[in-house]
């Protein structure tokens, strides 16, 4: 009667593995990668099987092609194991930042409203105009691997000012802007494109760079369309579906909090 013999440590052991399948399992959900992940698990049951029932040559060609295929996985899951050590590190990060710097909440809140209030009015003037914009917004990951590709700036985020960089005829206009903390910090820079290929046609350049950066760090970012003046927001590498712009202000602001 061992196997009742359950100490405190199995339990949290079982938890935690629980814990990293259902994250891994979030990274993958709605991706081509979920029906590779689903394969690894049904040939790994299969190899725990062979074990159990003693079938030693399935069971070692099961094991030799799990672990020589562990290098294979790294390769096919390479966006998707960045992804997850990202979310990891932000997700640490976040809680040491909260429990650190609770007394300047009310500051941080405030001065976030602002901002985002600031980019919402300035992206629905632009979208009435088709004036396409591309925005990304910092949160944790450092994004100056990509600033260097642009021009420096620091000028406090207002409406005005963001129209007048998207402004049809300014020099400034093309490639994206980066807002950090407040601030923006760099305008006409160059991003990372997207290959991914379930992207619609519809989509553009501007789309296809947003959805890049935000596969490559846990930045957000907001995209006009200059084709129809739509406002787009993409964060984890993935379109954020909204109701309306109210809707819309709320998920920015709790993202950026």
């Amino acid at each position: 009667m061992d196997f009742l013999d359950i100490r405190i440590i199995d339990i949290v052991d079982i938890v935690l593995v629980a814990f990293l399948l259902y994250y891994v399992y979030k990274l993958v959900k709605g991706t081509v990668a979920i029906n590779i992940f689903v394969g690894i698990v049904i040939i790994y049951g299969i190899w725990r099987l062979t074990e159990l029932l003693e079938m030693e040559l399935l069971s070692k060609i099961l094991g030799g092609f799990l672990g020589v295929g562990m290098f294979a996985l790294i390769v096919v899951f390479q966006q998707e194991i960045r992804r997850f050590l990202l979310m990891l590190g932000s997700t640490n990060f976040n809680a040491r930042r909260r429990f650190f710097s609770k007394f300047r909440e009310l500051n941080n809140d405030t001065g976030t409203n602002r901002v985002v209030t600031s980019i919402m009015n300035a992206t629905m003037k632009m979208g009435s105009t088709n004036t396409g914009a591309l925005i990304v917004l910092k949160r944790n990951n450092s994004l100056d691997f990509v600033k260097n590709s642009g021009d420096t700036m620091s000028a406090g985020v207002n409406t005005p000012i963001i129209e007048s960089i998207f402004f049809k005829n300014s020099p400034l206009h093309d490639g994206a802007i980066i807002i950090e903390e407040g601030v923006i910090t760099a305008t006409r820079v160059i991003l990372p494109v997207s290959n991914d290929r379930k992207i619609p046609l519809r989509f553009g350049l501007r789309h296809r760079a947003a959805l890049g950066i935000s596969e490559k760090t846990d930045a957000v970012c907001i995209v006009v369309s200059e084709e129809n003046g739509q406002i787009s927001y993409l964060k984890d590498g993935d379109f954020v579906l909204y109701e309306n712009l109210e809707e819309l202000t709320q998920l920015i602001t709790k993202d950026l909090s």
